[in-house]
């Protein structure tokens, strides 16, 4: 398969230390063999690694824990959910539980990357039921640029596969670079027969605009406040920082922003949904940004609350009462007033695909 070079800056760096080079080819001959292998052994393989992951990470599983509460809690006082999320608010075994069953599924996402340049239009064809097709056809057909946001939430890859090989023209994510250039490059590599290259997060701001300006897509994560110039908005219940980079770009850039969810719904079947974010059409542009964040936020919500176990961004700090209350797990005491931090247009160019 020949694979076309990219125009504009990318995230690769320099040639890495030979462990490193060593490390990246392992994982390259692991991609070539899971995307041949059947899918069942793999992902029950995959599942064992989650388990194993569960007992020897404690710190990492006290994070989930905290994170999932919040959550439970959340999904029990609205009613909505799956059950045993929702008894996890009260049930210490119960959100054990889900803690258990999230490292599985960030197994499962890990093992979904390996297996990325095997997930073709045809596979997810097949594999994928579009809840929202008509919303998703719109913004696969619509003229201009575009921009799609996502949450760290289930197989990520399924999301950006689907938005690359239905528009046509340039797509662009940006990614948070890893200490580690031939990883990085092996990352770049895997998903550029898709068309889909990246960008660091210095440039994100620029490039994007330029592809959006070209009539191309611009692919961002926006729940996780990576660079730490995020507004804080209420999410489940309390204020969380969200990246705003997504949101400026959108206004500034004057186009559509659609947000993508896909879940898992077995092994190897996968359910997908999209919505169009509102965009004030008038008013400050802090106003007009705070209020698609607010839009986002509740369409993070809405994501999260069909599997919450699937939701890896419960592995990192998402609400500062939490991890400024000493880590207590389970679920925390409801933060103050919501507040909103200052927010610059690079702020939103989150992590796309493999990199965390």
């Amino acid at each position: 398969m020949t694979v076309a070079r990219a125009r504009g800056p990318s995230v690769l760096g320099g040639r890495g230390t030979r462990v490193q080079r060593l490390r990246a080819r392992a994982i390259g001959v692991l991609s070539v063999a899971a995307c041949h292998l059947p899918e069942g052994p793999l992902f029950a393989g995959a599942d064992a690694v989650g388990e194993l992951w569960y007992r020897t990470s404690p710190a990492r599983a006290a994070t989930a824990r905290r994170n999932l509460g919040r959550v439970a809690e959340w999904l029990a006082a609205e009613g909505r959910g799956p059950m045993r999320a929702r008894r996890a608010a009260t049930d210490a075994a119960a959100l054990e539980s889900l803690v258990r069953s999230a490292f599985r599924q960030d197994a499962r996402y890990y093992m979904e990357s390996l297996r990325a340049p095997a997930m073709t239009k045809a596979y997810l064809e097949d594999r994928l039921e579009k809840v929202d097709a008509d919303v998703l056809d719109r913004a696969l057909t619509q003229p201009g640029g575009v921009v799609v946001v996502a949450a760290h939430f289930g197989p990520i890859e399924v999301a950006s596969a689907v938005v690359v090989d239905g528009r046509s023209g340039d797509v662009a994510g940006a990614m948070e670079a890893v200490d580690d250039p031939e990883l990085q490059a092996w990352i770049a590599r895997s998903r550029a027969g898709r068309r889909l290259r990246f960008v660091g997060l210095g440039e994100a701001r620029r490039e994007l605009k330029r592809v959006l300006a070209g009539g191309g897509a611009a692919l961002l994560v926006a729940d996780r406040d990576i660079s730490g110039g995020g507004t804080a908005v209420r999410l489940f219940g309390h204020p969380a920082p969200l990246p705003s980079g997504p949101a400026l770009l959108a206004i500034e850039a004057d186009v559509p922003i659609y947000f993508a969810a896909v879940r898992r719904a077995g092994t190897g079947r996968y359910i997908g949904t999209m919505r169009e974010l509102p965009v004030p059409a008038e008013g400050r542009l802090r106003d007009r940004a705070i209020a698609v964040l607010d839009a986002t936020a509740r369409a993070i919500e809405d994501a999260v609350a069909t599997a919450p176990d699937q939701w890896s961004a419960v592995f990192f700090p998402i609400w500062p009462d939490l991890e400024s209350t000493g880590g207590a797990d389970g679920a925390a005491t409801t933060a103050g007033a919501d507040g909103a931090a200052g927010a610059d247009g690079t702020s939103g160019a989150a992590t796309a695909g493999l990199t965390r």
